[in-house]
């Protein structure tokens, strides 16, 4: 059991970077992109699940904490992409179809916050589909 929460937390954990990656891609973190995140985490990632962290709070919530850790880390798009394309692939049975589609709307809708979507930002939702889809 404690293992479950270990994975759960780092899916948590990796979400954020995920999503933090969407909205570095070109370079910039809008305000309107971190709020976007905020409100679809309180709106949809606190439901998935009954997960709490150490503190006894959601788990859901470190997706935000780790989206904030990055932006003040100024960490690079691409690593934090990688790190969770890793993540993925070696945990790839926690990826439930609803799971998948959260993600892509979430990714979705942040990338749509600040003045509709970039290249950047389009070129790495490419890339999370097509991981998905794997």
């Amino acid at each position: 059991m404690e293992n479950t929460k270990k994975i759960g937390k780092e899916l948590y954990e990796n979400l954020g970077k995920l999503f933090y990656a969407i909205a570095m891609a070109d370079s910039r973190v809008h305000a309107k992109e971190v709020s976007k995140l905020r409100s679809f985490i309180r709106k949809y990632w606190l439901e998935v699940d009954e997960l709490e962290d150490e503190f006894g709070t959601d788990a859901a919530f470190q997706i935000e904490s780790v989206f904030d850790w990055a932006m003040d880390k100024e960490k690079d798009s691409e690593v934090c992409f990688d790190e969770f394309k890793e993540f993925y692939k070696d945990n790839s049975n926690m990826f439930s179809k609803f799971i998948k589609v959260l993600i892509l709307d979430t990714a979705n809708a942040i990338s749509n916050s600040f003045s509709g979507k970039n290249k950047a930002e389009l070129v790495m939702l490419g890339k999370l589909e097509l991981l998905l889809k794997e």
